[in-house]
Protein backbone atom coordinates (compact mmCIF):
# COMPACT_ATOMS: atom_id res chain seq x y z
CA UNK A 1 0.00 0.00 0.00
CA UNK A 2 1.16 3.43 -0.29
CA UNK A 3 2.39 4.84 3.01
CA UNK A 4 1.23 8.24 2.02
CA UNK A 5 -2.04 7.36 2.59
CA UNK A 6 -1.28 6.43 6.08
CA UNK A 7 -0.80 9.38 6.85
CA UNK A 8 -4.71 10.13 6.65
CA UNK A 9 -5.11 7.78 9.85
CA UNK A 10 -4.35 9.90 13.70
CA UNK A 11 -2.55 6.45 14.76
CA UNK A 12 -0.02 6.41 12.44
CA UNK A 13 -0.10 10.11 11.88
CA UNK A 14 3.29 11.16 13.48
CA UNK A 15 5.35 8.19 12.11
CA UNK A 16 8.14 9.68 10.19
CA UNK A 17 8.56 8.06 6.22
CA UNK A 18 10.78 5.04 7.68
CA UNK A 19 7.57 4.36 10.45
CA UNK A 20 4.99 4.95 7.36
CA UNK A 21 6.81 2.56 4.94
CA UNK A 22 7.25 -0.01 7.57
CA UNK A 23 3.42 0.27 8.37
CA UNK A 24 2.89 0.01 4.81
CA UNK A 25 4.55 -3.34 4.29
CA UNK A 26 2.41 -5.36 6.43
CA UNK A 27 -0.93 -3.22 5.47
CA UNK A 28 -3.74 -3.51 2.47
CA UNK A 29 -6.43 -1.16 1.54
CA UNK A 30 -9.60 -2.94 0.78
CA UNK A 31 -12.83 -0.83 -0.44
CA UNK A 32 -16.28 -3.10 0.78
CA UNK A 33 -20.04 -2.48 0.47
CA UNK A 34 -22.44 -0.10 2.86
CA UNK A 35 -23.80 -2.94 4.98
CA UNK A 36 -20.68 -5.63 5.30
CA UNK A 37 -20.38 -7.48 8.39
CA UNK A 38 -17.21 -6.75 9.38
CA UNK A 39 -16.28 -8.35 12.69
CA UNK A 40 -18.47 -10.77 14.40
CA UNK A 41 -18.41 -10.58 18.26
CA UNK A 42 -17.42 -13.99 19.61
CA UNK A 43 -15.89 -15.06 16.39
CA UNK A 44 -11.99 -15.56 16.51
CA UNK A 45 -10.56 -12.45 15.20
CA UNK A 46 -7.82 -12.21 12.19
CA UNK A 47 -7.37 -8.67 11.04
CA UNK A 48 -7.26 -4.97 12.44
CA UNK A 49 -8.90 -2.25 10.77
CA UNK A 50 -8.34 1.25 10.53
CA UNK A 51 -10.79 3.07 8.29
CA UNK A 52 -9.74 5.98 5.89
CA UNK A 53 -13.58 6.55 3.96
CA UNK A 54 -17.03 5.89 5.29
CA UNK A 55 -18.66 4.93 8.70
CA UNK A 56 -19.82 2.05 10.64
CA UNK A 57 -21.28 1.37 13.89
CA UNK A 58 -20.26 -0.84 16.48
CA UNK A 59 -23.10 -3.02 18.62
CA UNK A 60 -22.07 -5.11 21.51
CA UNK A 61 -24.72 -8.09 22.96
CA UNK A 62 -27.04 -6.14 20.02
CA UNK A 63 -26.43 -2.41 21.85
CA UNK A 64 -25.08 0.50 20.28
CA UNK A 65 -22.04 0.97 21.48
CA UNK A 66 -20.38 3.40 18.91
CA UNK A 67 -19.79 4.81 15.47
CA UNK A 68 -16.64 5.23 13.84
CA UNK A 69 -15.67 7.31 11.10
CA UNK A 70 -12.40 8.37 8.86
CA UNK A 71 -9.35 7.73 11.32
CA UNK A 72 -10.87 5.36 13.56
CA UNK A 73 -9.85 1.94 14.03
CA UNK A 74 -10.75 -1.23 15.48
CA UNK A 75 -9.81 -5.01 15.96
CA UNK A 76 -6.78 -4.25 17.78
CA UNK A 77 -7.50 -6.14 21.09
CA UNK A 78 -8.00 -9.53 19.02
CA UNK A 79 -5.53 -8.72 16.79
CA UNK A 80 -2.76 -8.91 19.59
CA UNK A 81 -4.02 -10.72 22.45
CA UNK A 82 -5.41 -13.30 19.99
CA UNK A 83 -9.00 -13.42 21.94
CA UNK A 84 -12.56 -13.26 20.31
CA UNK A 85 -14.07 -10.43 19.10
CA UNK A 86 -16.06 -8.09 21.41
CA UNK A 87 -18.30 -6.50 19.22
CA UNK A 88 -19.90 -6.45 15.97
CA UNK A 89 -18.60 -3.99 13.32
CA UNK A 90 -21.26 -3.24 10.57
CA UNK A 91 -20.80 -0.70 7.18
CA UNK A 92 -23.02 1.96 7.49
CA UNK A 93 -21.31 2.74 4.30
CA UNK A 94 -19.37 1.92 1.33
CA UNK A 95 -16.06 2.04 2.97
CA UNK A 96 -11.97 2.18 2.47
CA UNK A 97 -9.90 0.51 4.86
CA UNK A 98 -6.52 -0.32 6.02
CA UNK A 99 -6.43 -3.94 6.66
CA UNK A 100 -3.62 -5.66 8.55
CA UNK A 101 -4.06 -9.45 9.50
CA UNK A 102 -2.93 -10.12 12.97
CA UNK A 103 0.52 -11.23 12.68
CA UNK A 104 1.39 -8.67 10.39
CA UNK A 105 -0.46 -6.14 13.03
CA UNK A 106 1.98 -7.27 15.49
CA UNK A 107 4.94 -7.03 13.51
CA UNK A 108 4.17 -3.83 12.65
CA UNK A 109 3.67 -3.32 16.38
CA UNK A 110 7.32 -4.34 17.59
CA UNK A 111 8.74 -2.51 14.83
CA UNK A 112 6.95 0.77 15.23
CA UNK A 113 6.94 1.40 19.25
CA UNK A 114 4.72 4.75 19.61
CA UNK A 115 1.80 3.33 17.37
CA UNK A 116 2.73 0.44 19.99
CA UNK A 117 1.87 2.56 22.85
CA UNK A 118 -1.67 4.60 20.87
CA UNK A 119 -2.55 0.76 20.31
CA UNK A 120 -1.91 -0.40 23.90
CA UNK A 121 -4.14 2.55 25.46
CA UNK A 122 -6.67 2.57 23.32
CA UNK A 123 -6.67 -1.43 24.40
CA UNK A 124 -7.31 -0.71 28.32
CA UNK A 125 -9.84 1.84 27.41
CA UNK A 126 -12.01 -0.42 25.15
CA UNK A 127 -11.85 -3.69 26.71
CA UNK A 128 -14.79 -4.80 28.27
CA UNK A 129 -15.05 -4.57 31.71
Amino acid sequence: MDAARLKDVPLFSALDRHGLAAVARHADEVDVSAGARLTEQGRLAYEFFAIRQGTATVTRDGETIATLAPGDYFGEIGAIEGERRTADVVADTDMTLIVMHARDFREMLRSTPDVAEQVRAAIAERSPR
